[in-house]
């Protein structure tokens, strides 16, 4: 009976001297030895030497030659060597090693070219096991194009194989080791196609490979330096993508998982938004080509699911947050940094309520929503909830003495986005409230100003009526808003996004002036002399109407209110920036007059009190009129 080869045989034949007796050493050390048994891979590799591994490698790739080859086993080399490099690649020692490090280029350069999964396989595994277990490692996998391989064949992979798990992991490994700045500005592209491939995984699949991409997809999508993939995304023909995601989505939030993971779907729910808009949250549930499921379901599935795992969200983090701000003790680093973990947490799911609250705000009380009766009802009352457990911690807030922090600074943010829709929601704690709003800052903040900024909507739309003015002026609160508006427009202006809240501010403050009688407010304050100044310089050099027409009729109304020796004994106020302002009143005159412009104006803004400057009260202002 013939007697199967030992490994003391393998040795002897891969020590040998000719390249022949190597080659049949690997191939019987391939057949007997098990991938566990790293004491044998590691005398095999030993004996067989690097050198000639590198020369097998090469001769597969039709790079170099073995001795005794006659150029008829290429593929047959190519496909021996990958797999001896991936066993010896399982001891760590072997896989850190500069020779393993130097193959990630060659390996890489080999891939585009096959598509036997079995080899593949490998070739993925070898690339894993020296990425994971050195820094050099994944550095050459990046900097040998790991990512445009990856990108290219993560979408030719089968569904849910070995390989395709691999890859995720690699992909990952990139990420987490790499500049992510970097990848995002030299791959959009390629990661574009990637989050393509990924979420097609993260939607069919029903294991733990589904978490992977939920991982995967969430670091691609959800980095500050993420716009270069996103814009790319937005560009992108088939936007199947986005739909595999809802579907993953729905996946987790509906079924039982670790908060963990709901988190993270929350996350590429937010970033998901921000790519393709508020409507991305009702959608096509159905991903199969064939056959309409008999039960499919319904289109609002994901916004319900995203609406009510926020609140549940929201209404846990406020509460760890107030117990460990509070309550816990505050000389741990490991408690400041849990604090800020779930103030990033927080930041997200206030995201998302705020981008619900925009879309039912946009298709409410439109004909043939996709949203049901039920969902919008479930929707608005998980809503109203939120609302009033933010109220509460900022309550909470004021209660301890505390106005600092960026996540009081979000709460008002997602108060005020509230409000804007339902000026009058919870009237009696927001009134409570509303003086101490005003004096939130966030943590890069020296005084408030974003807090006011997120209001304004509000505020603009109570101080129409004497009651919401009376509100902010038996506060003080004005003062807060003509600060913030000085703040908008002043020679140190606040660059924000949206020059609509400029406007926004100025109707707060034209309220205020038009109802200051029943209110009893000072217009020879300090604040209303800077923000006179503000004024000028804000219009110094426009032209827009807009912009004159308001600015003109807050310099009138003050001017009204007050004289010329009232404002010039104010310091740093000369007869300079008073006839300056009288310009300004000139301007918009001129400009009101205008038809369109000026019947615009009175439609969208109630009226132009801008008048002439009273020369019995300003003697001293220039009487040239404006031309």
């Amino acid at each position: 009976m013939e007697q199967s080869p030992s490994l003391e045989d393998c040795l002897k034949l891969l020590q040998g001297e000719r390249d022949e007796q190597r080659l049949a050493g690997l191939l019987l050390v391939t057949k007997f030895c098990s991938r566990e048994d790293h004491a044998s891979i590691r005398r095999v590799y030993d004996a067989v030497g690097v050198r000639f591994l590198d020369r097998l490698l090469r001769t597969g790739m039709g790079k170099g030659t073995v001795r005794g080859d006659q150029g008829h086993n290429q593929d047959a080399y190519l496909q021996l060597s990958v797999t001896v490099l991936a066993a010896f690649c399982r001891i760590p020692e072997i896989a850190s090693s500069k020779d393993m490090v130097s193959k990630i280029p060659l390996v890489l350069e080999i891939m585009p070219k096959e598509s036997a999964s079995s080899f593949l396989e490998e070739c993925y595994e070898f690339l894993l096991l020296v990425s994971t277990s050195c820094e050099d490692g994944v550095a050459s996998l990046y900097e040998s194009g790991g990512v445009n391989v990856l990108a290219s064949q993560m979408s030719t992979l089968r569904s849910g194989c070995h390989t395709m798990e691999l890859a995720l992991r690699l992909a990952q490994l990139i990420l987490s080791k790499m500049s992510r700045e970097s990848i995002n500005n030299e791959y959009p592209l390629e990661l574009s196609k990637m989050v393509a491939a990924v979420a097609r995984e993260f939607a069919l699949l029903h294991n733990a490979l589904k978490f992977e991409a939920l991982h995967l997809l969430s670091a691609i999508l959800s980095s500050e330096h993420s716009s270069p993939v996103h814009e790319a995304l937005r560009l992108m023909s088939d936007n199947m993508w986005s739909t595999y995601i809802r579907v993953g989505i729905v996946a987790i939030l509906q079924n039982r998982v670790a908060p963990a993971e709901k988190l993270q779907a929350l996350i590429l729910a937010e970033s998901s938004i921000s790519i393709i808009g508020e409507q991305w949250l009702i959608g096509p549930m159905t991903i199969s080509h064939g056959q309409e499921p008999q039960d499919p379901i319904p289109a609002d599935r994901c916004l319900l699911l995203v609406s009510e795992s926020a609140r549940v969200e929201i209404a846990v983090l406020l509460n760890e947050l107030a117990y460990l701000k509070y309550e816990a003790s505050k000389d741990t680093s490991c408690t400041a940094e849990n604090i800020l973990s779930k103030q990033q947490n927080l930041a997200i799911a206030f995201s998302l309520v705020e981008k619900i609250i925009k879309l039912i705000s946009n298709i409410s009380g439109g004909e043939g929503s996709s949203i049901s009766e039920s969902t919008f009802i479930k929707v608005i009352s998980g809503i109203d909830e939120t609302i009033g457990v933010v109220l509460e911690y900022i309550q909470d807030a004021k209660d301890h003495g505390q106005n600092k922090g960026d996540d009081l600074l979000a709460s008002v943010r997602i108060i005020g986005s509230y409000l804007a829709e339902t000026p009058t929601a919870c009237e009696e704690k927001v009134k409570g409230l509303l003086s101490y709003m005003l004096t939130i800052e966030g943590e890069g903040e020296s005084s408030p100003f974003y807090a006011i900024c997120f209001l304004f909507p509000m505020l603009c739309q109570i101080t129409m009526k004497v009651e919401g003015c009376k509100i902010l002026a038996s506060s003080g609160g004005y003062r807060a808003v003509v600060e913030c508006l000085i703040k908008l427009i002043g020679p140190h202006d606040h660059l924000v996004e949206d020059k609509g809240g400029i406007f926004l501010a100025c109707d707060t403050v034209m309220n205020l002036l038009l109802k200051r009688e029943q209110i009893r407010i000072r217009l020879d304050e300090p604040i209303f002399v800077h923000l006179l100044k503000a004024l000028a310089h804000w219009t110094e050099v426009t032209s827009d109407p807009t912009v004159l027409l308001m600015a003109g009729s807050i310099c009138s109304l003050i001017f009204d209110a007050t004289s010329e020796a009232a404002l010039l004994s104010h310091p740093n106020f000369e007869l300079g920036a008073l006839n300056s302002l009288n310009q300004l009143i000139l301007r918009s005159l001129a400009v009101g007059g205008q038809r369109n412009v000026g019947k615009w104006f009175r439609l969208e803004k109630r009226a132009v009190p801008a008048k002439r400057v009273d020369r019995s009260r300003y003697s001293s202002v220039n009487a040239t009129r404006y031309v």
